[in-house]
């Protein structure tokens, strides 16, 4: 019989107390480090973990999972030289991409490092991965978010909002305000049509990195009017302490084998918390499954085929998130089916689960 794996949690808030309850489900034992020790202690109790009066501490690990508010790069710097493999849900633009900035002390370490391990980035990245596999040729890649995952990721949503926007435009690096660039995108059931704005969020960064032929990469956040307006104020409105349901919608355009162009879309919907504590805890068991020499040294995230080529979106769907893709039908279909027998997102979950490709193309338009 093989001996448990140890991974250790940094942050046991919203989001981190769901990816140790999954770790420990799947047969890991669990280290938990929390600022507030007693927030530790609680899910230990519930986990069947143990708790750690240090982040040092957690350097024995396997492995180590940061969930805590930015910034990660100390930290992760800290766990690359003692030679841990490190997992981080993080969504702050500047501190993702200090991160990627440890390239080559990960590689020299041999340390595979993952960032963005969650819903958007993370899912978003492996959607694409999964929809760029049934294009002969990607063009672009757009991203739209919808939903927080408790307090600290409310926040962040917030100061992105507030901050400058990047994103790749034939081949270059463009800049604009957080808040503009409206787009109404319809997300899966039961989440649907929002209006989203580009944002600082680092989705472009790393999709750019893992598909660098692509022309044109974007990211956008759903937002109120509300929320426009007070961005760039403190937040005037206590956010869920328990987060909000959420989405992510990808969509990756460019052309078949024959040329033809094409459309394909893909998204998922649920809690928050728990669409980001899957794809964490599904990437965290599979780069311990496959082991370093699977992975390789270095910073990746899952969007790169290191990391998503581990089957990390079939084994995400395992954990309970499920994926829908758009079905192409008439327009007077997509009028008249409000219980979505036709709708603009057609469940592909059985297909993802089970390791299969499965993309319905739409033309644009």
């Amino acid at each position: 019989m093989s001996t448990p794996r140890i991974v250790g949690v940094v942050g046991c808030g919203v989001t981190g107390s769901r990816i140790a309850a999954h770790l420990a489900a799947e047969g890991c034992r669990v280290a938990l480090f929390d600022q507030q020790s007693h927030v530790a202690t609680a899910v230990a109790r519930r986990t069947g973990g143990v708790t750690v009066e240090r982040v040092a501490d957690l350097e024995v690990s396997d492995a180590v999972v940061v969930t805590t508010p930015a910034p990660h790069l100390r930290l992760v710097g800290s766990l690359i030289a003692a030679g841990t493999t490190v997992v981080t849900v993080g969504d702050d633009l500047h501190d993702v991409e200090a991160m990627l900035g440890l390239q080559a002390q990960a590689l020299a370490a041999g340390v595979p490092v993952v960032v963005g391990a969650g819903m958007a980035p993370g899912l978003s990245g492996l959607l694409a991965r999964h929809l760029a596999s049934q294009l002969h040729t990607v063009d672009e890649l757009h991203v739209a978010t919808h939903g927080t995952a408790g307090p600290a990721c409310a926040y962040q949503h917030h100061q992105a909002l507030g901050s400058r926007a990047v994103f790749w435009h034939d081949f270059e690096w463009q800049e604009s305000p957080g808040g503009s660039g409206r787009d109404l995108v319809w997300f899966p059931e039961p989440v649907e049509a929002h209006d989203c704005y580009r944002a600082a969020l680092p989705d472009p960064l790393l999709l750019q990195r893992a598909f660098p032929s692509v022309a044109r990469i974007s990211a956008r956040v759903s937002a109120t009017r509300r929320d426009r307006l007070t961005a760039r104020l403190p937040m005037l409105t206590p956010p869920h302490p328990s987060g909000d349901l959420g989405a992510v919608r990808v969509e990756a355009r460019g052309a078949s084998e024959s040329g033809e162009r094409l459309t394909v879309i893909a998204g998922a919907s649920g809690a928050t918390a728990d669409l980001a504590a899957a794809v964490c805890a599904a990437t965290t068991l599979q780069v311990l499954a496959h082991g370093r020499e699977a992975v390789g040294g270095g910073v990746w995230s899952p969007a790169d085929h290191a990391v998503a080529g581990l089957e990390v979106l079939h084994h995400a769907t395992r954990l309970g998130v499920r994926v829908q893709e758009f079905w192409r039908c008439s327009r007077q279909q997509l009028v008249i089916s409000p219980r979505g027998v036709c709708s603009p997102f057609e469940r592909a979950h059985r297909a993802v689960a089970a390791g299969r490709p499965h993309g319905v193309a739409a033309r644009p338009g």
